[in-house]
């Protein structure tokens, strides 16, 4: 069966039998030796190396001239205010976990580094918990949560950092329960770029007049209009100035468990039927009040090569009839496949405790790999299923670490309007990643092919991408696909923004002429300032 890794749960896993519970060329230039956080590290500093490799993508290492690591916001300004006075092309890092080459681009000269400003307080003065966009999950969930009991529904990788991951519509595994991140996001502070080219400092709320820079960073994505520093949290509607009652109270326990598939008794019949029943079962109870709103399970479908896959399930222990939910749940997983999957009982455990048990280990060994997505209205047709049996059930072709991955959504999310927020697909029911990694740069062109050609078979009536129509909502953001910008891999004549952003991006173009006129803040799928 599959490991459950920080490989394994967005790409598939290897060991079979074995289940765990502004263009420019970058030059290389000196270390020029300064004083606190106004230090440029460039190539001769021993730094240099740890920060321009902490991308989790070797299929991209940035070559920048130098970087900066930045602790507050009046040192994101000064960084970005010499980058630009000196016209050198800007990137910006918070956890490192971009599946492109956003950050890690031949042409970038000064990486901004956000990892040490990580600070998770509240914030009296906006009434708002304040987060550092440069804290990872792990760091806000702990802090949330052992501070004031509270958590946000974010996602499942603890080692993500919150800067994109926030930006670009967050989800995790209480998304059906509580929305999407941004949802509960009241305020952004962000450093900007003005027409004269003068940096400075901007905190943009729902309510305040620069609500629209607010609202771009609900779903916009990172790296489109500036260098996010901080990020303001509170659930809309709250009363009352008591941190406890200002985010979405965590659940005290999870009841958890494993269905195990294995690839040596799994026919067609059964792994078809096995997708049908999630899709069912997800379509049926979508609704935000569904007894079901905190039922959490990824369908991990890993390439057969790997030997298995599996269902990782979790719900909010203190639901009522909790055990006779998980009960009915599995039985309708379950429902005509012969044989059955082994059933790995978890039991009941502490929220936190059990949510860090169930993260997607982080690694420190990254590799080469590729992403793609979609988000589903509802299921996949026969043939759509047909395809990804085909796929990952072909001999011809081995990777331990080639996975498709269904992933619940929807609920809360779906309560509100397409364009409250930015992040506009507000009538899913779940999202789709195939992803494949792999450590040898000679295979690149094997697994590139092989990841490539499923997703333009499995969406080979619509131009081999998810046009939006009765099943697909396009993509998602933080799951960027550069070749959703190809026509070569793009037959659609849908262009790449109406995929991610559908009716909003006339409105982010705006934004993006209003706060980044000189498109300074910029990178392969990064939103055009209005003409």
């Amino acid at each position: 069966m599959p490991i459950v890794s920080r490989r394994g749960l967005l790409a598939g896993t290897a060991a079979a039998g074995a289940l765990a519970a502004a263009p420019g060329t970058a030059q290389a230039a000196a270390t020029t030796v300064a004083s606190g956080s106004k230090d440029r590290i460039g190539p001769g500093d021993a730094r240099f190396q740890d920060l321009v490799q902490r991308g989790t993508n070797r299929r991209f290492v940035a070559k920048p001239e130098y970087a900066r690591v930045v602790r507050s916001a009046e040192d994101a300004v000064d960084a970005v205010q010499e980058a630009v006075r000196t016209r050198k092309r800007i990137a910006v890092r918070g956890g490192g976990h971009c599946f492109e080459d956003f950050v890690d681009h031949s042409d970038v000269e000064v990486l901004i580094d956000l990892s040490q400003y990580d600070e998770v307080t509240f914030d009296e003065r906006h009434n708002a918990f304040s987060i550092g966009a440069g804290a990872t999950l792990e760091t806000v969930y702990k802090a949330l949560f052992y501070g004031w009991g509270v958590t946000v529904p974010g996602g499942g990788c603890l080692g993500v950092g919150v800067g994109g991951h926030f930006s670009g519509g967050g989800y995790g595994p209480l998304s059906r329960k509580y929305g999407s991140v941004v949802d509960h996001l009241y305020g952004v502070e962000v450093v900007v770029v003005d027409a004269r080219g003068r940096a400075r400092s901007v905190v943009a709320t729902r309510d305040n007049r620069y609500s629209d820079l607010w609202w771009a960073h609900t779903g916009g994505g990172g790296g489109n209009f500036g260098v996010i520093t901080r990020y303001l949290l509170r659930t809309p509607g709250v009363r009352g100035s008591d941190p406890a009652k200002l985010l979405p109270k965590a659940p005290a326990r999870l009841l958890s468990n494993v269905l195990a598939y294995d690839w040596k008794t799994v026919t067609k019949a059964g792994f078809t039927r096995t997708l049908r029943n999630f899709f069912d079962f997800y379509e049926q109870h979508n609704a935000p009040d569904s007894p079901y709103a905190t039922l959490y399970s990824p369908l991990i479908l890993t390439h057969v090569s790997a030997g298995g896959f599996l269902l990782s399930t979790q719900l909010d222990a203190d639901v009522p009839d909790a055990d006779k939910l998980m009960k009915a749940f599995l039985a309708a997983m379950t429902e005509g496949v012969d044989p059955k999957p082994q059933l790995i009982d978890q039991g009941v455990g502490p929220f936190l405790q059990r949510t860090i048990q169930r993260s997607i280990a982080e690694t420190t060994d990254p590799n080469r790999s590729k992403y793609k997505a979609g988000y589903l209205r509802k299921g996949y047709t026969d043939a759509q299923l047909d395809t990804i049996y085909t796929h990952l059930s072909d001999p011809s072709y081995s990777a331990t670490e080639a996975s498709v991955l269904l992933i619940p959504y929807g609920g809360k999310v779906n309560t509100v309007p397409p364009t409250a927020t930015a992040n506009v697909q507000r009538d899913v029911v779940a999202k789709m990643v195939t992803a494949v990694s792999w450590n040898d740069p000679a295979e690149d062109d094997k697994h590139l092919t092989w990841l490539r050609k499923l997703y333009q078979d499995l969406y080979r009536e619509t131009g081999g991408v998810p046009v939006p129509n009765e099943i697909n909502a396009g993509s998602y953001i933080n799951y960027p696909d550069v070749d959703l910008a190809d026509p070569k891999y793009n037959t659609s004549g849908v262009p790449w923004h109406d995929l991610y952003y559908g009716e909003n991006y006339p409105r982010l173009r705006q934004v993006k002429k209003a706060w980044d006129p000189g498109n300074i803040f910029r990178h392969q799928l990064s939103i055009e300032p209005a003409e």
